[in-house]
């Protein structure tokens, strides 16, 4: 089992809604953007050739928000087996003070990367981004 990937994030100007915070769809880039980070860090290189990862639901609570120069740090980590195709990613991001203040669990399909087909995701593939419990 490994631990959760980190990944720090700054709520830049083109990140702000007009209340002042960071707008929900550039959270939800977020999660992307640490989830294939993740992946590109740890996949084996023959998985990274041979397959790729499409989002399929995105669930998110928020619980607060952050304002434009401030920054928070996300991790991510796979909290259960895969469900053939699928699996379910979580991702938090905590404040400096470590307060949660955005929370998802998104549900990924494995597609073989040659014929673009959904692929049975085997314990191989998923076993360096999974941990036995959240960080």
């Amino acid at each position: 089992m490994s631990t959760a990937f980190s990944m720090a994030f700054t709520a830049l100007p083109e990140h702000i809604d007009e209340l002042g915070h960071v707008n929900n769809t550039v959270w939800v880039g977020w999660v992307q953007d640490i989830a294939t980070a993740h992946w590109d860090a740890a996949a084996r290189s023959e998985d990274h050739g041979a397959f790729f990862w499409v989002v399929i639901r995105h669930e998110i609570d928020y619980r607060g928000n952050i304002a434009e120069g401030e920054t928070v740090t996300g991790e991510t980590w796979i909290p259960d087996a895969p469900q053939g195709a699928k699996s379910d990613r979580r991702v938090d991001f905590r404040t400096d003070a470590g307060k949660i203040i955005v929370s998802a669990r998104t549900t990924w399909a494995m597609l073989d990367r040659a014929s673009q087909r959904l692929v049975r995701v085997r314990p191989e593939v998923i076993a360096p981004f999974q941990i036995s419990e959240e960080p």
